[in-house]
């Protein structure tokens, strides 16, 4: 079953993309997040982390429990529908066709030369303050955000769908998305900071994998080398433990210097930033996602022998 759901999953995104936010479980998440958040703001320091760890436990339990039951019910009811729901929930939890069209729409507006829309476009993709951004940082922010989407948007839910299931694969999206939301110094220092720590742990693995997924992508087109060295050399240089990996890997996959001013310069400035460094990032991003749903339904495979 772990195969087909994958397959199924890959080729509902593939084909369909994301569902409206209507219809999708992380927009319901967020909804769930930013109304359980106001509560825990009004609190003192300690009484904020405290909310915070029953907030991240609550909201895993709120989507996991009731997502999987129902797929247990309809399963027993119906294979083939069990399968269906099933693909459609692990769907929800990554993204391909989604990352790859909001990338290239930043990279159309830049050939257009509307950065206005360009940094409201990207707002869809990275946290930092977009307004006063030049093209080339704009550049950076989405090959940052495709490099690091590997990980967080491809790798760990299907690592944790391989390991424990649906389950897991919908508890860290929960968890990923309360990083997202909540994650952060400021006002939610306290409040996020268990969701924060929580999300550093399930992206340990994960974000390493992506990034030599990223170093094999690289490799096929003869930049493997200098994207391995580059990731091994100075991933540790942003404030994240994990996504430095990743972003390293990619920004030496692309020969470039990718940037958030005050915090971090990663790679080396030998090839210029500019539109088609996103289509470039986006090329390498397609083949590690390509790697990695074979090794995915390969691993699937391999537990079915075992299994029998």
């Amino acid at each position: 079953m772990e195969i087909i759901i994958i397959a199924l999953a890959v080729a509902v995104d593939l084909v369909l993309g994301d569902p409206p936010n209507a219809f999708h479980p992380v927009a319901w998440m967020g909804k769930v997040i930013s109304f359980l958040e106001k509560g825990g703001l009004k609190l003192n320091t300690t009484g904020q982390f405290i909310y915070g760890i029953f907030m991240t436990l609550f909201t895993v339990a709120l989507f996991v429990v009731p997502l999987y039951f129902i797929f247990l019910y309809l399963g027993h009811i119906s294979l083939v529908a069990g399968l269906i729901l099933g693909a459609l929930i692990l769907k929800s939890t990554f993204s391909i066709k989604g990352l790859r069209k909001t990338a290239s729409k930043v990279k159309r507006l830049l050939d257009d030369d509307k950065l206005k829309e360009t940094r409201s476009e990207l707002r869809a993709l990275v946290s930092r303050d977009t307004k006063d951004l030049p093209e080339p940082l704009l550049v950076s922010a989405a090959v940052e955000s495709v490099a690091e989407g590997t990980g967080d948007s491809l790798v760990a839910p299907l690592f944790y769908f391989l390991l424990f299931g649906l389950p897991g694969a919908i508890a860290y999206r929960v968890v990923n998305t309360m990083d997202s939301m909540i994650g952060y110094h400021g006002k939610y220092e306290h409040l996020g900071k268990f969701a924060a720590r929580l999300d550093d742990v399930l992206n340990f693995i994960p974000t390493r994998i992506a990034a030599l997924l990223l170093v094999l992508a690289a490799a096929l087109k003869r930049n493997g080398r200098r994207a391995w060295h580059t990731a091994l050399h100075e991933h540790a240089r942003t404030e994240s433990p994990n996504a430095g990996w990743p972003m390293t890997a990619m920004a030496g996959a692309l020969n470039v210097r990718l940037e958030k001013p005050g915090h971090y310069a990663l790679g080396e400035a030998k090839a210029a930033l500019l539109p088609e460094t996103i289509a470039s990032a986006v090329s390498v991003f397609s083949i590690a996602a390509a790697l990695w749903i074979l090794i995915c339904l390969i691993a699937g495979g391999i537990k079915i022998v075992i299994a029998t």
